[in-house]
């Protein structure tokens, strides 16, 4: 019997397959849009991918104003900037195509056209009142699940530091997954997307906020991740390992905006803030720290997660298996070329306290976590992250 309470929002409609992408313009059209605001990644237009996106649209007439300044690390000034071409086009429909931060942008604009103000008002959560303009996003990477959440994460110019915006008026009405925009994808970045979307659904799955409807979609995610990401980063034309990839991101952005994140996001926000390394980078470089760090505070889970990723866990004790877990996350962290430690991305060691203050005050993740960190948690799981694996 559950005794547990939770509440579970899906209201995205999810278009899975290859050619996906040719439903577009009947998206478009079934939510009501006239004009396409299209916000796509600088890296979708070195690969040449954008015209597979434009050309459905064209087919179909339907008219769309692109915007391709997106940085990898957004800024809140690139949502207002957004806003004001979204409106000055006339669109009243927004699509995001590329990786999470093309997609978070997309999200803010479609919000700030129905509910006015600058992208910074709606930091924290429950700050949006209205519901945006319809809204379809685009994957082109298999990481952040930001299609199927309700969060839209930027830099704050003024602070530096990274906050988002929280609600679900900010869930996409539809997404388009289609594997075939994926295989371009380069290895580094394969790699790096790949362990966020695995971040993704291990800490949804030992988040004190996980409840069964979220373990379904984490473990299924850990298994197809795990067994999928070393094949999509070896070889990307292989579209099985790529069509797995993709649904596995899929489903740990179901995990996330069902049972949350943990220690690993809250530590990777000041990376991201203070000296610019991409989300999916800090989050693969942090992961089997933090799960070293946090084994005590569920061992029983983490023992699951190792014999669902695949690592040798028969006849192992629970603890034993459960750090065989995190051996298996660093051993195939080397395989896909991802940098030991913090030194090798050349973070200051003597910035690590005030990164620890600043990952405490990221609160939902943190308090999430299974195990509770202090400062001191926190300072000393950065250090390790900075000498490397031993």
């Amino acid at each position: 019997m559950i005794s547990q309470s939770f509440t579970v929002t899906q209201p995205t409609r999810i278009r899975f397959g290859v050619d996906a992408i040719n439903d577009l313009p009947a998206l478009v059209k079934e939510l009501g849009g006239s004009k396409v605001f299209l916000v796509v990644d600088p890296g979708l237009v070195k690969a040449g991918l954008v015209e597979r996106i434009t050309a459905p649209l064209t087919k179909a007439k339907i008219g769309f104003e692109l915007y391709d300044k997106v940085d990898p690390e957004p800024g809140l000034k690139l949502a207002d900037n957004g806003l004001k071409l979204a409106k000055k086009a006339k669109c009243d429909c927004v699509v995001g195509a590329g990786g999470g931060s093309a997609m978070d942008v997309a999200k803010a604009v479609s919000i700030l056209l129905t509910n006015g103000g600058k992208a910074e008002d709606y930091l924290g959560l429950g700050k949006i009142k209205k519901p945006g303009v319809p809204k379809i996003m685009i994957p082109t990477s298999a990481g952040t699940g930001a299609e199927v959440t309700f969060t839209a994460v930027f830099i704050n110019e003024k602070t530096k530091s990274k906050g988002g915006m929280n609600g679900d008026p900010l869930y996409p009405e539809a997404a388009i997954l289609d594997p075939a925009l994926t295989v371009s994808l380069p290895p580094h970045i394969t790699a790096t997307t790949g362990v966020d979307a695995l971040t993704h659904a291990l800490e949804a799955f030992v988040s004190t906020q996980a409840h069964p409807i979220s373990d379904m979609y984490a473990l299924e995610a850990i298994e197809l991740i795990s067994s999928n990401l070393t094949l999509a980063y070896a070889h990307g034309g292989n579209l099985e390992a790529r069509s797995n990839m993709l649904l596995g991101s899929l489903l740990a952005g179901k995990a996330l905006a069902t049972a949350g994140v943990g220690l690993v996001h809250a530590m990777a926000y000041p990376l991201g803030g203070m000296f610019g390394i991409p989300h999916g980078l800090a989050n693969a470089v942090l992961l089997p720290y933090v799960m070293a760090y946090n084994l005590i505070g569920n061992p029983g889970r983490f023992a699951m997660l190792a014999e669902v990723m695949g690592a040798k866990v028969e006849g192992l004790p629970e603890r034993e298996a459960a750090e065989a877990g995190v051996e298996f996350v660093y051993r195939m962290n080397q395989d896909l070329g991802i940098p030991a430690s913090l030194a090798e991305l050349k973070i200051p060691a003597k910035k690590i306290p005030e990164m620890a203050k600043i990952a405490l005050t990221v609160t939902r993740p943190v308090e999430n976590n299974p195990r509770k960190p202090s400062l001191e948690d926190v300072i000393q799981v950065y250090e390790t992250a900075m000498e490397g694996w031993g």
